[in-house]
């Protein structure tokens, strides 16, 4: 598993640089007049290629460890790491091409994510069994389509919500590093060390990207790179409750619960507001945090002031998913207290997002 993980940072951290160094002419296609951009110069969006890289070169090692050469620690990692990478497939090249042409509609973008869902369904066999309540697990049980839809519905909406948090450096990369370790720990916990595996090696090359990213902002992982994460962190959320029954469901929800919100939160305000819900805005939680709260200047450049408070807004994100994700990992086995938890980040972050948008922030928080 560490072996794996060395060669995914090195291989995603190394293609990372030469995107940086080769596609700097692309970058000055996404123009400024986009309401999501908070950066100045041109930046490639393609960080997701890295990601992709270092995952398939580790986990094909992972494949060929196990299949050649014997397989000592177990892992267990064979043909259906195949299957992982094939399930990826139509979401990766959706969130590619978007970074590639600006051109990809929300409504294809989607369709695709929803054809990853489909195919982890027909190749992977995932099925979500339970849901921590009796009555629900026995509608489960009586209509098992209800939990293959909401498999199709996690593996497609999961990357967009991810996409939604991509804003800023460091925020979306770091939400998924510390989502993928807190959900290899639980693996490991319960002896699904393949999946584990998996889960680190996605770290590791998350790291490697990180390099880029964080904190000058050399790269950003775009939609390509949003949709590796989500894909990847629904498939193996819904695998480790599917596979081990002492894991909650409530478990990934509570890990997941900041860009999930985030995500239904956006739909509402935005129908509210008689607005589609693919149209791009500057209202998401960070960036009323960028606005409003990360005030502190250090240099008189406008492009290092940007820069300077682009890399000190991720800070705050990066504290609040902690919020939900160590109680997580503390008690993934305990459905009723990760309900709990749920219900009280949802109520946190609505308080907080009011107070933010009235100007009621505490002046702590602006230093």
């Amino acid at each position: 598993m560490i072996l794996l993980s060395l060669v995914s940072f090195i291989v995603a951290t190394l293609a990372a640089g030469l995107i940086v160094r080769w596609c700097k002419d692309h970058a000055t296609s996404y123009g400024y007049a986009m309401p999501q951009r908070f950066h100045h110069g041109h930046v490639p969006r393609v960080g997701g290629a890295a990601l992709v890289a270092g995952m398939v070169v580790s986990w094909g090692l992972g494949v060929a460890q196990s299949s050649l050469w014997g397989d000592p620690a177990s892992l267990r990692l064979d043909a259906w790491v195949v299957s992982w990478l094939v399930v990826l497939l139509p979401a990766v090249l959706g969130g590619v091409a978007e970074d590639l042409t600006q051109r990809l509609s929300v409504r294809y973008r989607l369709t695709l994510t929803g054809a990853s869902g489909a195919l982890s369904v027909w190749l992977l066999g995932l099925n979500l069994p339970r849901m921590g309540w009796p009555w629900l697990d026995t509608l489960l049980l009586i209509a098992p389509w209800l939990g293959i839809a909401i498999v199709v519905l996690a593996v497609a909406g999961l990357p967009h919500a991810f996409n939604i948090i991509d804003g800023y450096n460091g925020l979306a990369g770091m939400v998924a590093l510390i989502v993928c370790l807190a959900l290899a720990h639980v693996a490991l916990q319960v002896g699904d060390r393949a999946l584990a595996a998996l889960l680190v090696s996605t770290a590791a090359a998350t790291g490697g990207f990180l390099v880029w990213n964080y904190p000058r902002g050399m790269l950003f992982a775009g939609d390509g790179g949003a949709y590796v994460w989500g894909v990847v962190i629904a498939m193996a959320s819904i695998s480790l409750v599917q596979r081990n029954a002492d894991v909650s469901p409530w478990f990934p929800m509570l890990l997941l619960i900041y860009p999930v919100w985030e995500t239904i939160f956006s739909i509402y305000r935005k129908a509210v507001r008689g607005v589609s819900p693919g149209v791009a805005d500057a209202l998401h939680f960070h960036q009323l945090i960028y606005r409003r709260i990360v005030r502190g200047v250090f240099h008189d450049d406008e492009s290092r002031r940007v820069l300077m408070r682009n890399n000190r807004t991720s800070p705050y994100l990066w504290g609040f998913t902690l919020l939900t994700v160590v109680p997580a990992v503390l008690f993934w086995n305990n459905t009723p207290l990760l309900m709990a938890f749920c219900g009280l980040f949802v109520v946190s972050y609505v308080m907080a997002y009011l107070a933010i948008v009235r100007f009621k922030v505490p002046n702590w928080l602006r230093h």
